[in-house]
C-alpha cells in the first residue's frame, strides 16, 4: 500500500495531538486510540477536542469570534492590522496565497487541512464508538448521544467545504499510514450535499431530545440543513459559474427542487417539530414615530442577543459558550473595543456598511440630504441640530444601528482610570474637538491621534459595538459572552428568500409576512410588495443588517453573485469629523485618505481554489475552474 500522499498525513497528526488535549489522566505518550475507545468517558472527552476543533486547532477563538472576523472578507468591515491576508478582496487570491484561509492567518476554522483534520478525528469515533463498552443504560445512552454528536459535527465541517470550495473529498472512515488515497477524487456537489444532509439525518437521529447546552442537538442539526440548502438552492451552484462543472454547479433544472427543500428545511423548525423557537423580543408591528427611548429599547434587545450568558433565548437554537478555565479564548472587547479603552480596534466598520442601515421610520439613510449632490461633506451649526438633529448622521437611526455600531458620541463603558480627564461623559470620540478657529483643541481619545494610544485607533470613523460585552474591561479580563452560531432569525430570513426565489403572489406574500417579523422585533415598518425582484432587494437587505458581522454576508455575497459590484471600486475611506467648542459639527468622508484598496480578482472567486500544496501531493485532485 502507498504511503499517504496528500493532506492525510497532517490530518492525522493533527487528530493525534487534539486527543491529548483533553485527556489528561496519563502522559501524554502512553495514550493511544484503544486506551481511548476502552472507555465511554474518554470517548466523551474526546468528542470534546473535536468541538474545539470546529473554531480551528489554535486558542484563538470560536467559530466566528476570532480576532479576525469573516466582515472584513467583505465590504463591511475592515481589518487593520493583517488587512493583506484578505485576498478576497484584494484580487490577490490564487491556490498559493490562500490567506485569511491558510493555517493561523485568522480565518483557520475555514482552512482545508483543519477542516479535514477534525473529520479524520470524526471518522474515528463514528468506526469504534460501537465498540466501546458500555454496560448500563446510561452508558449505553451516551454512546448513542456521541455518535449523534459526531455526525453533527461532521456534516458542520463539510457544509464549510461545500460553502468554500464546492464539491470535495468524501471520506467517511478512518485513515491509516499505509492506506493508498491516490485514486480518491473531489465529488460533485451535489454528491457533497446529499452526503451532508444523510450526515444530519443520523444527527437528527441518534440525538436525544434534550441535551446540555452547548452540544448538538436536534434542532442545531436541523438548522444547518436549512443553512446547507440555502446555499446550494442558490444562483452560484446552480450554473452561475461554470454551469457544466459538476464539482461547482447542480445539473441544469435543479434549482426549482432545491428551493423547495430550502423553503421545507426552514418551515419544519417555524413549525415547531425541533422545540418552540421564537425570536426574542417583541415582534408586533410597531406603531411610528418611535421615541427615543423606544429605539433604545429595541437596540438593547437586539444587542442582547449577542451579550448572553447562561441560559440561552428563545431564539437560539445553538451557541458556542466561553469558560474562564478553558483554553479557547473569546477576546472581543479587547479585540474590537476602541484603543481609548486599550482595546485593539479591529473589524471597523466602513462607511459603505454604516450607510446601508436604514432610519428609524425605515426609510433609506441618504447622507447628502441636507446638501444634496455632495456625498462627502455634511455641516451642520449647532443651532441647526438643536432645529433638527437629523441633520447629524448617527442621529434617528434605526435601533439596529445602535446596537451594531460605536461612532463618534455614542456612549460606552467607564474610561480607564488614564483617561478619565480626556472624556468624563463615557462617550466615544473618533473625531477630534476644535477651537472656533480651526486648531485643534483636543484630539479624539479614540482617534489614531489619542494621546492614550494611537497604534490601534480607528481608520473608518467607527467600532464594531455588536458582541462586545459593556461589563467587560477587556484591557484585564475575557469575554464569557456566547457565540450565537444559529438562530431562529436565520430559519426565518432562509424560509422568506425560498418563497420569495420560488416566486408567485402567493409566495412572495408569505415570504414578506415572514421578514416582517424580523424587522419587526428590529422595531422597522413592514415590506410590502408583489413584484419579485423587489422582494429580492428586500430580504437581501435584511440579511445584510440583521447579520452584521455574524459571518453570512461572506456567503450571500457569493452565492448570490454580487461580489464583483461590492468590490470592484469601491475602497475604504475614513471619515473625519470636527466637533467645535459652539456645539457646530462637520463629518467629512475623505477621499484623500486611502484606507484599504479593494479589488475585484474575476469571477472564479466565487468559488476558492483548493490549496497548492493538496493539488501537488494529490495531482488526481481537480482544481477549480479558473485558477492554475
Amino acid at each position: 500500500m502507498k504511503k499517504i500522499i496528500y493532506f492525510i498525513v497532517s490530518v492525522l497528526l493533527t487528530a493525534g495531538s487534539s486527543c491529548t488535549d483533553v485527556l489528561d489522566q496519563k502522559a501524554v505518550d502512553s495514550f493511544n486510540e484503544d486506551i481511548v475507545f476502552s472507555d465511554i468517558n474518554l470517548v466523551r472527552a474526546y468528542l470534546g477536542s473535536c468541538y474545539r476543533q470546529m473554531g480551528g486547532p489554535g486558542d484563538d477563538g470560536v467559530l466566528g469570534m476570532h480576532r479576525d472576523m469573516l466582515g472584513s472578507m467583505t465590504e463591511h468591515t475592515y481589518a487593520p492590522f493583517r488587512p493583506n491576508s484578505y485576498v478576497f478582496v484584494k484580487g490577490t487570491l490564487s491556490p498559493d496565497n490562500l490567506g485569511f484561509f491558510s493555517a493561523a492567518i485568522g480565518g483557520e476554522w475555514l482552512y482545508w487541512n483543519n477542516l479535514y483534520a477534525n473529520i479524520q478525528n470524526l471518522n474515528t469515533i463514528l468506526a469504534r464508538i460501537d465498540g466501546t463498552p458500555a454496560n448500563t443504560s446510561a452508558e449505553k445512552a451516551l454512546a448513542t448521544q456521541i455518535k449523534g454528536e459526531a455526525f453533527f459535527i461532521r456534516a458542520f465541517m463539510y457544509t464549510h467545504l461545500l460553502l468554500l470550495h464546492g464539491g470535495v473529498v468524501l471520506i467517511d472512515k478512518p485513515f491509516g499510514l499505509n492506506d493508498d488515497y491516490s485514486a480518491f477524487k473531489r465529488s460533485s456537489i451535489a454528491a457533497t450535499k446529499d452526503f451532508i444532509l444523510n450526515d444530519i439525518a443520523q444527527a437528527i437521529a441518534f440525538l436525544p431530545g434534550e441535551m446540555e447546552q452547548g452540544r448538538a442537538t436536534r434542532a442545531a442539526a436541523a438548522a444547518l440543513r436549512s443553512r446547507l440548502l440555502n446555499f446550494c438552492a442558490s444562483e452560484l451552484p446552480n450554473g452561475g459559474y461554470e454551469p457544466n462543472n459538476e464539482l461547482v454547479s447542480f445539473p441544469a433544472g435543479s434549482r426549482t427542487a432545491l428551493l423547495e427543500a430550502s423553503r421545507d428545511a426552514a418551515r419544519e423548525i417555524i413549525d415547531g417539530k425541533y422545540g418552540p423557537f421564537a425570536l426574542a423580543g417583541n415582534t408586533a408591528e410597531p406603531t411610528l414615530p418611535l421615541s427615543e427611548a423606544q429605539i433604545l429599547e429595541y437596540a438593547d434587545n437586539y444587542f442582547n442577543l449577542f451579550n448572553q450568558h447562561g441560559v440561552w433565548n428563545s431564539e437560539t437554537i445553538w451557541a458556542i459558550q466561553y469558560a474562564l478555565t478553558d483554553s479557547k479564548i473569546n477576546n472581543a472587547n479587547r479585540w474590537n473595543g476602541p484603543n481609548g479603552y486599550h482595546n485593539s480596534g479591529n473589524s471597523q466598520p466602513s462607511e459603505q456598511a454604516v450607510r446601508a442601515f436604514e432610519m428609524a421610520d425605515g426609510t433609506p439613510f441618504v447622507w447628502d440630504e441636507a446638501h444634496p449632490g455632495n456625498d462627502t461633506l455634511r455641516q451642520a451649526t449647532a443651532a441647526e441640530l438643536a432645529a433638527n438633529p437629523l441633520l447629524n448622521p448617527y442621529n434617528g437611526r434605526e435601533p439596529r444601528f445602535y446596537a451594531t455600531v460605536l461612532y463618534h458620541g455614542a456612549p460606552w463603558q467607564e474610561r480607564p482610570a488614564d483617561a478619565k480627564h480626556l472624556d468624563p461623559y463615557n462617550r466615544i470620540q473618533t473625531g477630534h474637538f476644535y477651537n472656533l478657529d480651526g486648531t485643534v483643541k483636543q484630539f479624539g481619545v479614540d482617534t489614531r491621534n489619542s494621546e492614550i494610544e494611537d497604534w490601534n485607533g480607528t481608520w473608518t470613523g467607527y467600532y464594531l459595538k455588536k458582541f462586545m460585552d459593556p461589563e467587560v474591561v477587556g484591557q484585564y479580563y475575557r469575554n464569557t459572552n456566547h457565540w450565537v452560531e444559529l438562530r431562529y432569525a436565520e430559519i426565518l430570513l432562509n424560509y422568506a428568500e425560498a418563497l420569495i426565489e420560488l416566486g408567485g403572489t402567493d409566495n412572495i406574500e408569505e415570504g414578506l409576512k415572514t421578514l416582517n417579523l424580523v424587522r419587526y422585533r428590529a422595531g422597522l415598518p413592514g415590506r410590502v410588495t408583489t413584484d419579485q425582484a423587489e422582494a429580492r432587494k428586500f430580504v437581501r437587505h435584511e440579511r445584510d443588517i440583521e447579520f452584521f458581522g455574524e459571518g453570512h454576508h461572506f456567503w450571500d455575497i457569493r452565492r448570490w453573485k454580487i461580489a464583483a459590484g461590492l468590490l470592484t471600486n469601491n475602497s475604504f475611506y475614513g471619515v473625519k469629523i470636527k466637533e467645535f467648542v459652539n456645539g457646530d459639527m462637520e463629518w467629512l468622508l475623505d477621499y484623500r485618505n486611502l484606507i484599504d484598496n479593494r479589488s475585484w480578482g474575476g469571477d472564479h472567486f466565487y468559488w476558492l481554489p483548493i490549496p497548492r500544496t493538496e493539488i501537488n501531493k494529490a495531482p488526481q485532485l481537480q482544481q477549480n475552474p479558473g485558477y492554475n
